[in-house]
């Protein structure tokens, strides 16, 4: 008998898949990189002001995940992401605290296996910039 048989449960894994969208990692890594200490915003300057601009139009999407790429396979995952550092953050620092979440949160939340995280750095906020959009966090 299998260890499931003897206690009487059934092997759930069996009865049907789970398919994860790649909107569902692309947020996740969204949010994740957010979170990070230095990280200002995701995304270049045109793809935030795109970004607001379709908000305000009415079926314009509402799709917070400017700035992030995602492949996703049956089990694993790799993650492009395009991010703005606020002045004085050590760049190197800030790249790996974000590869680090981004890893940790997606395969916790989902157990795919995140094989890479690319980061473009394609900005960095000064103190005295003023910005349409609102910060991340």
């Amino acid at each position: 008998m299998t260890e499931f048989a003897e206690r009487g449960s059934r092997n759930t894994g069996e009865l049907g898949r789970t398919t994860i969208a790649d909107g569902v990692v692309a947020k996740i890594a969204f949010l994740a990189a957010g979170d990070v200490e230095g990280v200002h915003a995701l995304g270049s300057g045109l793809s935030r002001s795109v970004g607001a601009l379709r908000k305000r139009v009415p079926g314009g999407g509402t799709s917070t995940t400017h700035g992030v790429k995602v492949e996703v396979g049956e089990k694993q995952a790799a993650v492009d992401l395009d991010i703005v550092v606020e002045y004085g953050e050590v760049i190197p620092e800030v790249g790996k605290a974000v590869r680090e979440n981004v890893i940790s949160a997606v395969e916790r939340m989902t157990g795919l296996e995140v094989v890479e995280v690319n980061i473009a750095v394609s900005d960095v906020r000064l103190p005295d910039e003023e910005e349409e959009s609102e910060r991340v966090r």
